[in-house]
Parts: C-alpha cells; sequence; structure tokens
C-alpha cells in the first residue's frame, strides 16, 4: 500500500496510490485532519484504492504523514560516508533531531535564507513508525514500523559545524526536511536493507548508493531509539545518507539559489526540488 498526502500546504488529505500511479482519495476513510495516525493506517489498509474516486492529474503532494511528531536522525550511519568527512565510524548510533516545522512536500521548495551559505544535501531511508515503541527488542522492532519513505536531510553545514556546532539548528530550518512522495507500508516495501537511493543536483548524479551499506540496520536502529525516548505513530527515523554530499567534494560544494535536486529510492518513489533564497 502507498499512502499520499495531497491538496495545498497546510490542507492535505489522505489518499492511496494505485498500480496505475492514479491518486485515490481516500479522506473520507482516513479522515480529513488525519490526526491518528495508526487509526488512519489501519483503515486505508481495508479498502482497495480503484473504489475510491481519482484525483485530478498535477495535484501538490505533500509530506505523507498528517502530524509528524518527532524526526529522530541517524548520523553517520553509513561507513563510505563517515570516510568522506573525515569523521570516525561510531561504535553505537549518533542521534540528533530535526525540528517538526522542518518538515515539507516531496516537491516544495528548498527556502534558505541569505546567511545559509553551505546548505548540503542528503538522501535518506526514512522509516515511519506505526506503532508505539518504548525499549522495544531488536527482534520485535520492525512490528511498529508502519512503512518507510524518502527523506531529504537538507543540512546547512555552517550552523551545523562552526561556531557552537550544534547539529539541531544546522539541521531544522523551514523546508529543510521534504518527505515522501508517498509512504509504502512495510509489507509491500520489501528489505529495507537492500534499497538503491540516488541524489542529483542539476542533473549531475552526486549520490549513488544502497541502504546494504548501513552500518546500523533498521531494526537495530528502532530498538535503540526506543530505549532512550518513546516512539509514537507518526514519528520519523531518518536512517543516515550514502557518500556523495556536498561537503565532502574536493574543493566542496553547496546548493545555491535556482539548483534543481532530484532525490529517490528504489520502491519509495522520487522528490524533485528547487532551491530558492527567502529574506
Amino acid at each position: 500500500m502507498r499512502i499520499v498526502r495531497f491538496g495545498p500546504e497546510g490542507a492535505e488529505r489522505y489518499g492511496l496510490l494505485d498500480d496505475a500511479g492514479i491518486i485515490r482519495d481516500a479522506s473520507q476513510v482516513a479522515g480529513e485532519d488525519g490526526g491518528d495516525f495508526g487509526g488512519a493506517v489501519e483503515a486505508l489498509a481495508a479498502i482497495n484504492p480503484v473504489d475510491l474516486p481519482a484525483v485530478a492529474a498535477g495535484v501538490r503532494i505533500g509530506c505523507p504523514i498528517a502530524r509528524v511528531g518527532k524526526v529522530v536522525c541517524v548520523g553517520l550511519n553509513y561507513s563510505d560516508h563517515a570516510a568522506e568527512t573525515n569523521m570516525a565510524v561510531p561504535a553505537e548510533p549518533v542521534l540528533f533531531m530535526k525540528a517538526n516545522t522542518s518538515v515539507c512536500g516531496p516537491t516544495d521548495d528548498i527556502r534558505i535564507p541569505a546567511d545559509a551559505k553551505k546548505v548540503d544535501w542528503e538522501v535518506e531511508l526514512g522509516v515511519v513508525i506505526g506503532k508505539r515503541a518504548t525499549r522495544v527488542s531488536e527482534a520485535d522492532a520492525l512490528d511498529h514500523v508502519a512503512g518507510y519513505t524518502v527523506v531529504h536531510d537538507v543540512s546547512e553545514r555552517g550552523f551545523q559545524l562552526e561556531g557552537t556546532g550544534q547539529w539541531l539548528k544546522g539541521k531544522s530550518l523551514d523546508s529543510f526536511c521534504p518527505v515522501g512522495p508517498w509512504l509504502v507500508t512495510h509489507d509491500d516495501a520489501g528489505d529495507p536493507q537492500d534499497l538503491a537511493m540516488y541524489l542529483d543536483v542539476n542533473g549531475q548524479r552526486m549520490q549513488d548508493g544502497s541502504t546494504r551499506t548501513m552500518v546500523f540496520e533498521v531494526a537495530f536502529l528502532v530498538s535503540y531509539i526506543s530505549r532512550f525516548m518513546t516512539l509514537e505513530p507518526g514519528d520519523i527515523i531518518s536512517t543516515g545518507t550514502p557518500p556523495g554530499v556536498g561537503m565532502g567534494k574536493q574543493p566542496p560544494v553547496y546548493l545555491q539559489p535556482g539548483d534543481r535536486v532530484e532525490l529517490g529510492i528504489e520502491g519509495l518513489g522520487v522528490q524533485q526540488q528547487v532551491v530558492r533564497l527567502i529574506d
């Protein structure tokens, strides 16, 4: 099952993507406000998308989760990415957060303020929690996962690493967490540890990797993170990025106004964004 949210920003409704790639309006089934994410997923699983009305082509796609609670991120989770950033592969997961106000749709603009000079790209597998998880075992961890999505972990490296060096402030600007285009439920996504992923900037391939090279796999991450915080339905775990980020280039390369970014993960869809300068 592929779950989408469609419509104007702030007024999105739930839909399902059918096998022909047509969005079907499921708001009458899942509830228009989508406040109960776990309940919405259960309700959507009980229906056939072709029984729902089709949505007009070209509609805006938003984040597939109505109300994201937390975005928990894992740093340096690909050994070759750690190497390109001159950082050691960690002995256990490095955790940080993105503010949920950074979440936006998969084709919304990346909006950068004038003082953001080192804006970088990172394609990541997003793990969406479907059932409350507190100190769950690794063996049971995937039972708490609703599905998977594409996350673009946009990062401002100056804010992240210079001055006081706080990752949170380099990761949390508005529009710095595009999510989607859809959420593929756990039963349809295949093996989360065997998904190809890529990212292009202005048509040039920058990242070309696979979730096979994760240091810490999805089940371990869900279990590990649930030791330190309760994970709620609608929370997202962003699981790290393969090599090819701008900071790792020689010399470093960062996003500029007007740049076009495309990224995708096998079976989970494609995102496209334009970088815009804001006041």
